[in-house]
């Protein structure tokens, strides 16, 4: 008997029976009444609750999401949008429809073995191309069944713990977490028994159709997005790029204007500071306190463009921790690389090794070293974004273990390959690993770098998007510096990780959570609402597969561009659904997108996560001048006055000198406690002197008491 269901074939669904409509979102799966197996309670109509073991129909029911669909007719993908110049404006597009580009390896491939009983069963599989199917704009129904999932059977993954739980979704929220849940009636079921159910990726930085070089990178708001979404990244935090000189507001409400428009999944924004002035220092106030701007990148590098002076970052720290923002910081010595770039250049280097020549890792090291002194010197939280070397990575690892707060976070590229690949003799090859800081030629860094994520020597792994298609690449072909720096990764960073990390034994389930979600969640102050599993929070959820085996390729994924750094990479795990505020986003290899359907994250300043201890650092360690006010100076114990809520108060020492030691006691005391009183002796004290005379020395001694008759015989001698 067919179940009236939704049947997916050739791209269309079909609803079999009258009463089934399209659910936005959800696809054509409207719950029917439950009907018992029989009995005087036979049906059942629309019943109000449910627990979360499944009635006796429904466990041989084919509408249980967690089956696979053994048959699916591959779509042939269509010719992606223009890929020569700028990236594509999609404000013009019906939002209802997405564009087909060439389709991704999807994360379940036709006649895999999936499941059977309790036993896990793994085989190579396949690969499978992700289908993008129409989807209708999502619309909020309010207390309605079509805005209720319940995920049943999965191991639920946080930053700090594994447990079996189900989790019930409603109206883009998580309601509850655990097991035997009483949930509404009506609400659909996705089974995943078998997988892991994580909170939806974090992207700690992107570049979407940003200007660069005279182009503009070829993924926007729109397909950028979407990619993140088909590798289960549900929020991503862009990087606004003001012109030198141009206005941070104006240039903030521009790249609001490109997201609103086209952004599927929630996105944030950070502010890049690319000049310095008292102009910009009163628009750095305004984005922190009326557009939830939170955070600020500074550059080291990009002379005569981007490039702040140490004066300038100091100023610039100061006043992010005034305003209680996160200041970023793009680490190298961009004088050392434009002397290096006119060196190679006046020597015949044009090709994309000049790149790598020309930034050198030890200029990373050192920009990363000032980067951190500087901020230390004001107090100021520091986030190393991205950090490409072993050596970077050091500095960060060396400054975090003397208690300074540092982070850092390792790209996707950096994870999964080197900067060989820029010497290639094919100059597209070469040209299109070009980006910045460069992949390091060392082979090991990959697997340095991994490591220290899984230590928490760097907290986020970030893709650090900023694609460009081959044809944009070439026109630096007869000279590096005119290469546009970028590589793609938005949609192949939790599959990198998961590979380097997970699958690969570096990392544990709870570590990936962190470093692909959590950590970011609240270095930037998202935190709770995502990077958790919990009630409450934004229903972001993936649900990850990890007996899929996937194969990276230009061919297959959803980014515009027409490379991959990561071609031919197989990655065990992959995304089966990915829910975006409780819609689902993808499911079994079915994007469903709507264009427009993010929404801008404001972004609370004095993340707790990082200000916490800065405030409790500024209170013990506010230094005050020595009071050399009359008296002879070797009489005078030095203080430290500290001022705390406007009370003075005096410290024992002055800073960075040691406390005087107390005065030795005489030596006729035994002890520098008080005297107990007359007739008692404190046990406290010590009997001990080393003068030789004890306090039983002191103490007359007592009379000797003969006992005459003691009981049970006469005595031999006398009780003390």
């Amino acid at each position: 008997m067919t179940s009236p269901r939704r049947t997916a074939l050739n791209g269309r669904h079909d609803v079999t029976d009258g009463g089934g409509g399209f659910i936005p979102g959800m696809g054509e799966n409207k719950q029917v009444p439950r009907v018992l197996s029989g009995g005087f309670f036979g049906y059942v109509d629309d019943a109000f609750s449910q627990r979360t073991p499944e009635l006796p129909c429904e466990r041989g029911e084919t509408r249980a999401i967690g089956r696979s669909q053994q048959t699916r007719n591959e779509r042939r993908p269509a010719p992606d949008a223009d890929r020569s110049g700028r990236g594509e404006s999609t404000g013009d597009r019906d939002p209802a429809v997405t564009d087909t580009p060439s389709s991704r390896t999807g994360p379940h491939t036709q006649g895999s073995t999936m499941f059977k009983s309790d036993t896990q069963v793994t085989e190579v599989i396949e690969v499978k191309q992700v289908q993008i199917l129409d989807a209708e704009p999502w619309k909020d129904e309010g207390d309605s069944a079509q805005n209720r999932l319940l995920i049943k059977g999965g191991q639920v993954v946080n930053e700090d713990q594994v447990i079996h739980a189900d989790v019930y979704i409603e109206e883009g929220i998580i309601k509850q977490v655990g097991l035997n849940l009483i949930t509404p009636g009506g609400a659909r079921i996705i089974e995943a028994k078998g997988k892991y159910v994580i909170p939806g990726g974090v992207d700690t930085q992107t570049h979407f159709q940003q200007p660069v070089a005279g182009t503009v990178s070829c993924d926007d708001f729109y397909t950028g997005t979407r990619a993140a979404l088909a590798g289960g990244t549900t929020t991503v935090l862009d990087v606004v790029m003001p012109e030198r000189g141009e206005s941070l507001v104006d240039a903030h409400d521009k790249w609001a204007g490109w997201a609103e428009q086209k952004a599927c999944c929630d996105y944030g924004l950070h502010v890049g500071v690319t000049w310095w002035s008292e102009k910009v220092k009163l628009e750095m106030a305004e984005l922190v306190s009326e557009h939830g701007v939170n955070s600020f990148k500074m550059f080291m590098a990009f002379k005569d463009q981007y490039q702040l002076s140490d004066a300038e970052l100091l100023k610039a720290f100061n006043h992010c921790k005034q305003l209680g923002a996160v200041a970023q910081v793009h680490a190298e010595n961009g004088d050392a690389i434009k002397e290096m770039t006119q060196r190679l250049l006046a020597v015949g280097v044009t090709g994309p090794e000049g790149h790598e020549l020309s930034r050198p890792e030890e200029v990373e090291a050192e920009a990363t070293q000032r980067a951190c002194l500087l901020a230390h010197q004001v107090g100021c939280p520091l986030h190393i974004a991205p950090v490409m070397s072993r050596s970077a990575a050091e500095v960060v690892a060396a400054h975090r273990r003397r208690g300074q707060l540092v982070s850092g976070e390792a790209t996707a590229a950096a994870l999964a390959t080197d900067g060989t690949h820029q010497w290639n003799r094919c100059w597209r090859h070469a040209a299109a690993h070009v980006t910045c800081p460069p992949l390091r030629p060392d082979p090991a860094t990959p697997q340095h770098l991994a490591g220290m994520l899984a230590n928490n020597d760097l907290q986020c792994a970030s893709s650090n998007h900023c694609s460009f298609t081959v044809q944009q690449k070439e026109a630096g072909q007869d000279d590096f510096t005119k290469i546009p720096q970028g590589v793609n990764g938005v949609e192949d960073r939790m599959a990198v990780l998961w590979e380097k990390g997970v699958a690969s034994g570096k990392m544990d389930l709870c570590q990936f959570v962190a470093a692909t979600s959590t950590n970011a969640a609240k270095l930037f102050n998202i935190y709770p609402q995502k990077g958790v599993i919990a009630v409450g929070s934004d229903a972001d959820i993936v649900i990850w597969d990890p007996t899929v085996v996937q194969r990276l390729s230009a061919k297959t994924h959803q980014q515009r561009c027409d490379f991959s750094v990561f071609e031919g990479l197989q990655c065990r795990g992959a995304p089966a659904w990915v829910l975006s505020r409780g819609r689902l986003c993808l499911e079994e290899g079915q994007l469903r997108v709507v264009q427009g359907a993010g929404r801008r994250l404001s972004r609370a300043a004095f993340p707790p996560f990082l200000y916490r201890r800065v405030q409790q650092r500024d209170l013990a360690g506010l230094p005050a001048p020595v009071n050399r006010d009359g008296g002879d100076e070797a009489d005078q114990e030095p203080v430290l006055v500290r001022e705390l809520n406007g009370v003075k108060r005096v410290s024992e020492t002055m800073a960075g000198r040691p406390p005087r030691p107390a005065p030795a006691p005489p030596s006729d005391e035994f002890h520098n406690r008080s005297e107990p009183a007359e007739g008692v002796r404190n046990q406290q004290n010590s009997g001990f002197a080393v003068s030789g005379a004890q306090i039983d020395d002191k103490t007359p001694k007592r009379t000797g008491v003969k006992v005459h008759a003691p009981p049970g015989g006469k005595s031999a001698g006398s009780f003390w």
